[in-house]
């Protein structure tokens, strides 16, 4: 699933994981995370080998996988306690840990509520927040706004912007506007394989073939196709009708 894969991640950046289903980005990451073991090569975690010491990574590392890891019968900040202590945290750091996560995730109402009573959305956010108790220095994210709804995607950006200082966090999307948004730099990885790695404005000015602008006809309109493309021509010079299909017009900008 992995094959000659070399790759560096950064401090105090967001690195989003780019590639189509099967690519090997879960694979990679259950690597780092140790739930499977390489079968050649390795993998260094602020300066220790994931072969040999992985007890001692996992102390600063945090992972929300693709699906919540919750427990029905637990509130929301028994999971935070819960998982506060397996990472050696005393009871007053835990409650101090507990309640800037529970503002910082907009859960602070919900804390006494059992998982299996929130949304789909909360789940999630409360998933994520987890990946950060303990002072977790690197953080994994398999997808993390998979399946939410926009207000709870757009909370849990904001959560990863802010506590991305200090941190070295790796997040896995399918989303092209959330590995923009998200992302100091993106890999692309497709085949086990890095395609290309860099800043989104770099991979833009490399490799991007500009814009796509969808114009949808009116039925009966009688569109005059030609006349709306020089039209758009006149206005973004450089740009180009590439499909004329049923009721749609695509056009590529520069």
């Amino acid at each position: 699933a992995v094959n000659g894969l070399s790759l560096d991640f950064y401090e105090g950046q967001i690195t989003s994981f780019l590639g189509h289903n099967g690519a090997g980005k879960t694979t990679t990451m259950s690597i780092l995370t140790g739930l499977l073991p390489p079968t050649s090569g390795t993998a260094y975690v602020l300066g220790w080998d994931i072969r040999s010491d992985i007890d001692n990574i996992r102390k600063s590392m945090g992972t929300c996988p693709q699906h919540n890891v919750l427990f029905d019968i637990l509130t929301v900040q028994e999971h935070v306690w819960f998982y506060g202590r397996l990472k050696g945290l005393s009871e007053q750091q835990v409650q101090e840990e507990m309640e800037q996560l529970l503002q910082d995730t907009g859960l602070p109402h919900k804390r006494q509520e059992q998982t299996r009573n929130l949304s789909g959305g909360m789940q999630r956010k409360l998933s994520v927040a987890i990946a950060f108790v303990g002072g977790s220095r690197v953080v994994i994210l398999d997808e993390p706004t998979a399946g939410v709804d926009p207000f709870s995607r757009r909370s849990i950006w904001e959560l990863l912007l802010k506590y991305r200082k200090g941190r070295t966090i790796i997040l896995s999307t399918h989303y092209m506007d959330e590995a923009e948004l998200l992302g100091d730099r993106t890999a692309i990885i497709s085949q086990g394989r890095l395609c290309c790695c860099g800043s989104p404005l770099f991979l833009k000015a490399r490799l991007g073939t500009g814009y796509h602008l969808t114009l949808v006809k009116r039925e009966r309109s009688g569109t005059d196709v030609a006349q709306l493309s020089a039209l758009i021509q006149t206005l973004v010079p450089g740009s180009r009708l590439v499909e004329d299909i049923g009721h749609e017009l695509l056009f590529v900008l520069p």
